[in-house]
């Protein structure tokens, strides 16, 4: 079972997180953000990954920093996660749609973080969740997970944008963390990632 477990405290905020790659898409997720732990439970159902997390934080100063170290934490889990990992498809993509919304992600988990967000929303917020935070959880998920990833988002109602974005996430990661039998090594040319 290839397992990634990380645990971030801080001042603001205390999150465990167990991700199992190799899962059947089930979800404990318990964040102050209802909307948050809602496209959270769509990343890992449609991804296949069993995910726990726990998260308190300063919910009264805002959501920034629970989404943004969640993503830190969420990203440094699979980074554990894959560590032991026999040679993964590493590439991974998802055309998702859900009515009006359309969520194209496309990942490389080259090792080497990047992220192009193109897409928006039309509300500053989708329950008690910032709009704006949705593009810096990914910032910080690639960031800390070592994964390039491009995002493109269309549609017209905010709540399925952003549920298609995190399902297309969760199937693209599926896709880039498969084991390839036929790989022999580090998916790479160069012989080498991160570099």
């Amino acid at each position: 079972m290839r397992v990634g477990r990380f645990r971030r405290k801080t001042k603001e905020t205390d999150i465990e997180v167990v991700l199992t790659l190799d899962g059947i898409g089930r979800a404990e997720i318990e964040t102050p953000l209802p909307f948050f732990n809602h496209v959270l439970c769509s990343f890992a159902f449609h991804g296949f990954f069993d995910l726990s997390l726990k998260c308190t934080g300063d919910k009264e100063v805002d959501d920034h920093h629970i989404i943004e170290d969640v993503g830190i934490s969420l990203g440094s889990a699979l980074k554990e996660a894959l560590k032991n990992s026999n040679p993964i498809r590493r590439f991974g993509f998802a055309s998702i749609p859900m009515d009006d919304a359309l969520a194209n992600v496309s990942i490389d988990l080259s090792g080497r973080s990047y992220l192009s967000f193109a897409g928006s929303f039309l509300s500053y917020k989708i329950g008690s969740m910032s709009t704006q935070m949705i593009p810096h959880f990914l910032r910080s998920f690639a960031t800390s997970g070592g994964i390039t990833l491009h995002v493109s988002l269309s549609g017209e109602n905010d709540h399925h944008k952003a549920e298609a974005l995190f399902k297309a996430l969760g199937v693209a990661l599926d896709c880039a963390t498969t084991v390839e039998e036929r790989r022999k090594g580090v998916p790479s040319t160069k012989g080498s990632l991160d570099s």
